[in-house]
């Protein structure tokens, strides 16, 4: 039986190590992120495959920083055949890479060499790509970058956000790592270097790509908005404060006036300028300290006295 530690952190990760669960590899030890403290009253919650790992009756190992630690060891003196990563989170040391007679392979969430990193998805999305995948992949020392295994695409559809894509994503990883383990273990598996030349990054996202900048084109906001949808969430600001939008989509408004500006309000929604004559149309939006709420609830309540020609930053 081949034995694996499996390597991750959030929703993503878990489908994938309840395949490896189910088709009866010997998994040694899960290795996740410590438990970090969530929303308001910081709670201290255990990451989503440690509760899976926990639900699954697994051993799990936290470390804070692999480099260099107690648990890297613990790691490697587990010798299991192979390692398997699915966004953990943390670069693997070459001691560890070098440990698995059959190597360390990572799920990676794009179909690589394009967009290398840790936002993969919102990425793919912001920049309005039509498709996107899953790339099973040998890991090296330089992020993302190891020789790929196999990879499998999907299409981006109008209706995808950041959250759809992570779960249809998921559901990819799993399907493609089910068909791809059996042949790493029985070495008839492909193993192609990546076109150095073709290679884009997808770095974690900054707090200045999530505010919207109405001068950039209408379709460029839809897909800034739905790519960091439901987090972190793309933000504007209107009267000094700053204005989560949570739902929006392209208008049929053609317009003259400055970008940002209000330029229709209907019962359930409101149009903003952009920078290309186009508009944008919000129909979900959450105000500063307030909870998520409709464009109706908005213009009924705090928003009431929104008129053409407000203007949002």
């Amino acid at each position: 039986m081949t034995s694996v530690v499996f390597m991750g952190t959030p929703d993503f990760s878990v489908p994938i190590l309840r395949m490896i669960h189910e088709e009866g590899y010997d998994i040694l030890a899960v290795v996740t992120q410590p438990d970090r403290p969530v929303g308001r009253k910081r709670v201290l919650t255990p990451p989503p495959v440690k509760a899976e790992a926990l639900r699954l009756g697994l051993p799990v190992i936290q470390p804070e920083k692999l480099r260099n630690s107690e648990e890297l060891q613990e790691i490697i003196n587990l010798k299991p055949d192979i390692v398997v990563t699915a966004a953990f989170g943390q670069i693997l040391p070459k001691s560890l890479l070098d440990a698995p007679p059959l190597g360390c392979i990572n799920v990676h969430a794009s179909l690589l060499p394009k967009y290398r990193g840790g936002a993969p998805i919102h990425q793919a999305i912001i920049d309005g790509e039509e498709k996107t995948g899953v790339t099973i992949m040998y890991m090296a020392e330089k992020l993302d970058a190891g020789d790929i295994i196999t990879q499998r695409a999907i299409s981006i559809e109008e209706e995808d956000n950041t959250g759809t894509m992570f779960e249809k994503l998921s559901v990819v990883g799993r399907e493609l790592l089910k068909e791809t383990l059996p042949l790493i273990i029985e070495g008839k598996n492909e193993r192609i270097p990546q076109d150095e030349e073709k290679v884009t990054f997808a770095h974690n996202i900054s707090r200045e790509q999530e505010r919207v900048d109405w001068s950039n084109g209408a379709r460029n906001v839809f897909n800034q908005v739905r790519g960091l949808t439901p987090w972190p969430t793309a933000y504007t600001t209107f009267q000094g404060e700053n204005v989560k939008l949570w739902s929006v989509k392209e208008g049929d408004s053609v317009t003259t006036h400055t970008p940002g500006q209000v330029v229709k309000i209907e019962n359930d929604s409101f149009e903003v300028a952009t920078g290309d004559g186009k508009s944008i149309v919000i129909y979900e939006l959450q105000p500063a300290g307030k909870k998520r709420m409709t464009a109706q609830d908005y213009l009924r309540g705090t928003g009431s006295k929104l008129a053409i020609g407000d203007q949002f930053e």
